[in-house]
């Protein structure tokens, strides 16, 4: 058996599983090797049960006096219940659909039950709490749990099986990378890293197996960049392209004044576009910093000279809101360029009449989500391409709308905060311009760092700023509820706000698993005013611009990263209102509160990712991931920055030596490999 077996190969991976694990992008034995954990358990030491503990993950230690009860609920789901003694306190313990336990449980024994906590009409309750003799128990908090991304109808457990069983079949080479790397390095073997991430010993251990498998995703990554950077070819600029009068009259006439950042990134773009040769560059501009004034400017220039301009944005919505914007502006110019919008949800007739209208007009400006690359899209005349949110595309999507045209300008557009010297080593064959600047007219976010006794005040203070006729976000780390992580989340959040604010409020809910044209409806809903509460995972990092939005309160704030954070907080502060943003810290240690408190330093997202990058170490590597700017199934460029200049030196020697790996043509295999199993976003 391979490694390029099917996963239904392995011994008691059936058809149904095969199925859930196909949801999760797992096809073969090497998929299911390479689906790391995304966190850790390691099981806490029994307490009594509290009032400080509930709504927690918890164990605790238990005598049942009597045998389980089994019943039939009314929705005809079996019910098993029990009652532990912790000493004097009593937890009643509820299974579903799970009565072979009751013959497991011995009546006078003790036991260890895990699980969340509740109070429920004045008693503790854990419902589907794992059950554990305490001998047992011992040995399991030595170890460290690998926690596994799951989709409904999948346990961990049975993800914990398979990638046992996949080991037990197939073996993975023990190096990819050149030996002398290997050794200077002093990595542990491929093999052993891989297994070591699902199976650590210890967490020294795991941080090895983590520092080998992060360096080699950046290498491959880097590599496999300025192999790419080697090959390209440079092509003449053909595009007759200049600045108007017509473009600083539009200027004169907006209400704010441009930062002296975005007149230096648009002389950058003039002077590309310009140029002699046909050009990339990077656009990092922190979150409200003013990306589009600055693309419609610079597409202005270009539909002005007699071509086409485009920008692609992620979602329908913000697609839709750049295109009222842009419409708007041409308006207020008084110029006669026509708009075109391409978006997934439009109807044939809609698309048709954009495609006639972009077919008809050589100079126009074309905004789009993904439907822009969509077969049978033609844009004639495309001189310059933008992606608004980058990350959010892969390099072959993006590729795929420059060749709509015959070899665009293109632009790229990022609101996280990387350091210089690491986007120079990502982005070597672009060129980098940054927005770091805010417009005069914005108002510093202010921020706070709060404890659960203050949830309450918090509460208060939101009614009070939407009694003012203002919105507000509510985020949440996860989508429902969970077996394994203590963490609020949207599902059960949602249902808590209503009840506490009652019919006084409309709440809506947005969440990744959600359908494409559900969650546009939702933050359209959100857009026009139609809702005063958005309760969302972190999927209004890239939303729509709505300037009424004055609070963002993130639940479980220590479970981000300070740059998801920043992100999140951007979302406000984008009108003339004073904007603000509550952090709830759920963290017991000194150590994340502090890092927390770097948000209360400044609203600069350079600062608090140099900040951060400070105060992390060893212990911060594992459930808070900083940036989902390249989707690395181990690697983060904040937190593995170490390793990202430490595998680009190592990249430059290699290709210094042996420019196109003709002397490393294993090397090159092994690249090829990654390249198939490696989900990153360039």
């Amino acid at each position: 058996m391979d490694l390029l077996s099917p996963i239904n190969t392995i011994k008691g991976v059936g058809e149904k599983t095969t199925k859930l694990l196909n949801k999760l992008g797992v096809y073969t034995i090497e998929d299911i090797l390479l689906f790391f954990p995304r966190t850790y358990l390691v099981y806490p030491t029994p307490c009594s049960p509290n009032k400080d503990a509930v709504d927690s993950l918890i164990s605790i230690e238990g005598r049942i006096k009597t045998s389980p009860k089994a019943f039939r609920s009314r929705s005809r789901i079996d019910v098993l219940s029990a009652t532990a003694f912790c000493g004097e306190i009593q937890v009643d313990l509820v299974w579903f659909n799970s009565n072979y336990i009751k013959s497991s449980l011995e009546p006078g024994k003790v036991y260890i039950f895990y699980g969340r906590l509740v109070l429920d009409k004045g008693r503790y309750k854990i419902s589907q709490p794992a059950i554990f003799e305490p001998s047992k128990y011992i040995e399991l908090q030595k170890q460290i749990q690998p926690i596994y991304h799951l989709t409904k109808g999948l346990s961990n457990n049975l993800v914990l099986k398979s990638v046992k069983s996949a080991f037990e079949k197939c073996k993975l080479p023990e190096f990819r990378l050149l030996e002398d790397i290997e050794s200077k390095n002093q990595f542990m073997s491929y093999a052993d890293a891989v297994y070591t991430y699902h199976f650590p010993e210890n967490y020294d251990a795991l941080l090895k197996a983590r520092k080998r498998l992060a360096y080699e995703e950046m290498f491959f990554f880097i590599l496999n960049s300025r192999l790419q950077e080697n090959e390209s070819v440079s092509y003449p600029n053909d595009f007759k392209i200049c600045h108007h009068k017509e473009t600083d009259e539009f200027r004169n006439t907006l209400k704010f004044a441009l930062t002296k950042d975005q007149d230096k990134v648009l002389s950058d773009i003039l002077s590309d576009i310009t140029g002699d040769y046909i050009t990339q560059r990077l656009i990092q501009g922190d979150v409200g910093s003013g990306k589009t004034i600055v693309a419609f400017l610079s597409m202005l220039d270009v539909a002005l000279s007699g071509y086409q301009a485009a920008i692609m944005a992620p979602t329908e919505v913000l697609a839709k809101q750049h295109y009222e914007s842009f419409v708007k502006w041409v308006e207020d110019a008084g110029l006669d360029i026509p708009v075109a919008l391409f978006t997934g949800s439009m109807k044939v007739s809609e698309k048709k009449a954009s495609q006639k209208l972009v077919d008809e007009n050589k100079a126009c400006l074309i905004i789009g989500t993904h439907a822009l690359i969509s077969e049978g899209r033609d844009f004639g005349e495309l001189a310059l391409v933008i992606t608004d949110e980058q990350h959010r595309f892969g390099v072959q999507q993006r590729d795929k709308l420059s060749s709509k045209g015959e070899h665009p300008h293109i632009i790229v557009m990022s609101a996280t905060p990387i350091p210089r010297t690491l986007a120079m080593i990502l982005y070597g064959n672009m060129h980098v311009s940054t927005i770091k600047e805010l417009p005069a007219n914005r108002l510093p976010i202010k921020t706070c760092v709060i404890k659960e006794g203050m949830r309450n005040t918090a509460y208060k203070f939101i009614s009070d700023e939407i009694e003012k006729g203002h919105q507000v976000y509510v985020i949440c780390p996860l989508v429902e509820a969970s077996e394994t992580t203590e963490a609020q989340n949207v599902t059960d959040y949602s249902k808590k706000l209503q009840k506490h604010f009652g019919d006084k409020y409309s709440i809506g809910l947005l969440h990744g698993k959600m359908k494409p044209s559900e969650k546009n409806q939702v933050m359209a809903a959100f857009a026009n005013h139609e809702l005063q509460i958005l309760v969302s995972t972190t999927v209004v990092e890239v939303g729509v611009n709505v300037p009424n939005a004055t609070v963002m309160m993130i639940e479980n704030a220590n479970r981000f990263g300070l740059a998801a954070l920043h992100q999140l907080r951007g979302r406000v502060g984008r009108g003339d209102a004073q904007s603000y943003c509550i952090l709830m810290n759920s963290a017991q240690s000194n150590k994340d509160s502090d890092r927390l408190n770097i948000m209360l330093k400044s609203n600069d997202g350079f600062f608090i990712a140099r900040e951060d990058l400070k105060l992390r170490g060893p212990g911060d590597m594992f459930g808070v991931r900083q940036s989902g700017e390249f989707s690395f199934k181990v690697a983060d460029i904040y937190q593995d920055a170490d390793e990202l200049e430490l595998a680009s030196k190592d990249v430059d020697e290699l290709l210094k030596a042996d420019p196109n790996l003709e002397n490393h043509l294993e090397l090159r295999s092994t690249l090829n490999s990654f390249l198939t199993n490696q989900f990153y976003v360039l």
